[in-house]
């Protein structure tokens, strides 16, 4: 939690694989966090629709964790279960697993009424944060904005409520621009705030998501995304008979280094 706490905050950026997660490491992040976006379509599954399972994650997070020694997040979705109890039973598994951090969002895995009821999505924060017992970051995230439902006042109440039921971290992924940032940071003091990558209507910098008041700026699916958008650009050259485009990238030398360098650490665990 102190990372959270002091000046500037931190770049929480999120790992899809152990290599990636070693690469974030070596570049001398100091925490990294899961996504569950990425997670599931790395196993050919779509996202928020309960296709992948508890257990799926908190391996896939403990992974993480055991190569670099670093602090993880796990970016749990609604928290794996229909009821709190569930929730707590989450929450009870990721602390057991090592985890330093926990994402509980209010959706519901059901397009049709994607987002949860306001009383059940504050019931679900109250019972992760009453398992949790501060052995784990908890951070409460509404995903209002993603699903179709730009109310900032309704973000704004249940990102308040989720911080008077003891949420250490708030979230609402893309805000629509810098104002609702800057309200959200305003409205929800001194409870530190979870950007993803920036506002919906333009990127910002670090600098100046820090001077709006943000306290973590994590990166969801989008290093995934990046990834996946150069091999397709590979794939393309290959098809057009450039093996030089197409077979360029990191070494196998350094993939070993990296590698042996997490199997040192997870040994020492």
């Amino acid at each position: 939690m102190a990372l959270h706490t002091r000046d500037g905050g931190l770049v929480m950026p999120n790992a899809w694989d152990g290599l990636s997660a070693l690469m974030l490491a070596d570049a001398g992040f100091e925490a990294i966090a899961t996504s569950s976006a990425a997670l599931a379509a790395t196993l050919g599954r779509s996202d928020g629709r309960h296709e992948v399972t508890r257990g799926e994650h908190l391996e896939h997070a403990r992974l993480f964790g055991q190569l670099t020694g670093l602090p993880v997040n796990g970016d749990f979705e609604d928290g794996y279960g229909d009821t709190p109890e569930d929730v707590a039973a989450t929450v009870e598994a990721a602390v057991a697993s090592g985890l330093a951090g926990i994402g509980i969002e209010d959706t519901s895995g059901n397009p049709d009424q994607p987002i949860r009821d306001f009383d059940d999505a504050v019931n679900r924060v109250r019972s992760a944060v009453d398992a949790a017992k501060e052995r784990i970051v908890v951070t409460g995230r509404t995903d209002n904005f993603i699903q179709g439902r730009p109310d900032l006042d309704d973000t704004i109440r249940r990102l308040t409520a989720f911080a008077e039921v003891g949420a250490d971290v708030l979230y609402a992924p893309y805000p629509p621009d810098l104002d609702a940032v800057v309200a959200i940071v305003t409205a929800v003091a001194p409870t530190p705030v979870n950007v993803l990558i920036s506002p919906a209507d333009k990127v910002l910098t670090v600098v100046e998501l820090q001077k709006a008041g943000v306290k973590r700026i994590s990166l969801g699916p989008a290093l995934y995304t990046h990834a996946m958008k150069a091999l397709e650009q590979a794939t393309k050259a290959l098809v057009a008979g450039d093996l030089t485009a197409a077979t360029t990238g990191i070494s196998f030398e350094r993939i070993g280094e990296l590698l042996a360098r997490g199997k040192e650490l997870a040994q020492t665990l």
